[in-house]
């Protein structure tokens, strides 16, 4: 059984919403975060949801998932949560500033998460709630909310941070160093470092993807104006597939219109997903594509 049949859980099913293809051989399983948090198959139902919106999240290989919770009464600063299958929370952490922007498992039980606030900060934490590393983020404090997205740890130990009011995506060193960084021609949301060295970025309200070499430089680019009917409505989430396809979220997309949209490096639209929900997807992960889970880390 694979990891996205593990995480239909006891929850209520919703209405299947309509999924559009470019391509009618081409289909997707993914998690979708934002106002909602679903389990979408491949047939464009809803397998599973989990009660609270969200910003961020993985599947992990038991039929759990880790979300970045939004602020709500319950969890005024945000929060990070773990649930299992059956959507029980066995792990939280709560935010003590803004917002919780980001999460991502580390392995060990470690969680890797952001604090959005008059601090701002990137924290590993372990199964206890405990700080076990604290980065500091330089970025401006005016606007909490547009301090930082997501955030992800590299194979180097150092943490990839896109920083949207600075319109810079940044590397830090666990001391805090910037080790590397590029300015954006629009607010970064989603930055991913590429097995090749360099870096994916999601420009938000740009409606552009950007990709960027290891001195800045940039090498590829997909905005509205190469794709038909202009589908990107806030380029949020973004995912590097394995056949070296790009899939780009459209947060500000309501119903009846694209959300998600996958393009090929020669900016050819192979998938859309489109659905009957006024909210958009705020970031996601596929899972499996044809049928197959994805090899290999999953490039978000």
């Amino acid at each position: 059984m694979t990891r996205a049949l593990l995480l239909a859980a006891c929850l209520p099913l919703g209405a299947a919403p309509r999924a559009a293809a470019a391509d009618p051989a081409v289909t997707h399983s993914f998690l979708a975060f934002g106002a909602e948090t679903r389990l979408v198959d491949a047939t464009g139902a809803v397998a599973w949801r989990y009660p609270a919106a969200s910003r961020d999240g993985w599947a992990l290989p038991d039929g759990g998932a880790l979300l970045a919770l939004s602020k709500s009464k319950e969890f005024p600063g945000g929060a990070a949560v773990e649930v299992n299958k059956d959507g029980k929370v066995v792990f939280e952490f709560k935010g003590t500033q803004a917002e919780v922007n980001t999460v991502q498992p580390l392995g060990d039980g470690k969680v890797l998460l952001t604090e959005a606030g008059p601090k701002p900060r990137l924290l590993e934490v372990n199964r206890d709630g405990k700080v076990l590393v604290e980065v500091p983020l330089q970025a401006q404090t005016k606007d909490h909310h547009l301090q930082t997205r997501m955030a992800r740890k590299l194979a180097n130990g150092n943490y990839l941070v896109p920083q949207l009011l600075d319109r810079v995506v940044r590397e830090y060193t666990p001391e805090g160093k910037v080790a590397w960084e590029v300015k954006t021609p629009h607010m970064p949301f989603t930055a991913i470092r590429l097995p090749d060295g360099n870096t994916l970025i999601g420009c938000t309200l740009g409606h552009l993807v950007i990709e960027v070499d290891k001195d800045g430089k940039e090498v590829w680019r997909v905005t509205n104006d190469d794709l038909p009917g202009k589908p990107i409505n806030d380029a949020c989430g973004v995912q590097r597939l394995p056949n070296g396809n790009t899939v780009i979220t459209s947060h500000h997309a309501g119903a009846k219109q694209v959300k998600l949209t996958e393009v090929t490096r020669e900016k050819k639209v192979t998938w859309t997903y489109t659905d009957d929900r006024p909210a958009g997807i705020h970031h996601f992960q596929i899972l499996e594509t044809d049928g197959k889970p994805l090899a290999g880390p999953a490039l978000r």
